[in-house]
């Protein structure tokens, strides 16, 4: 076979297809990495822990365990339960009394024991023990700074 000078060599008409991907193919191929990517990131940020709030849900159970005594909440028995692995106040409300019991250098004051805001707060409603024989509702509470 011979060549015209008028016909394009075979190496110089492939350059031109050489590179080229077909648009939806490059599209689908852009949506599915997008998606991958996507899909790692709420993973992996799901995957982390919670660094903000320390358990305070935990500190609540290991108090309520260690100040019960048969169902029943004893407000002498909460500093039992110390020390605690960050700064962290324990108090319990019943019949118009609070005890309060704080471990740890910076434990939360007052207010932000009362305060929804504070660093991790955890309260359930209990029975406490106001005198010998004398048991009313009440409420204990945990906040936990970090």
């Amino acid at each position: 076979m011979s060549r015209s000078s008028g016909e394009a060599s075979d190496a110089e008409a492939g350059s031109a297809d050489r590179a080229a991907v077909e648009p939806l193919a490059a599209l689908v191929a852009v949506l599915a990495v997008g998606a991958a990517l996507g899909l790692y990131t709420v993973v992996l940020d799901d995957a982390t822990p919670d660094r903000e709030r320390p358990g305070a849900e935990t500190v609540l159970d290991r108090v309520e365990r260690t100040a019960t005594v048969g169902g029943i909440v004893d407000p002498d028995r909460l500093r039992d339960a110390a020390p605690f692995r960050y700064p962290t106040t324990v108090t319990v409300e019943a019949d118009g009394t609070t005890w309060r019991v704080e471990s740890g250098e910076n434990a939360p004051g007052r207010a932000a024991v009362e305060a929804a805001d504070a660093v991790a707060v955890a309260e359930r409603p209990v029975t406490v023990r106001v005198g010998p024989g004398r048991n009313v509702r009440g409420t204990l509470r945990v906040v936990v700074r970090r």
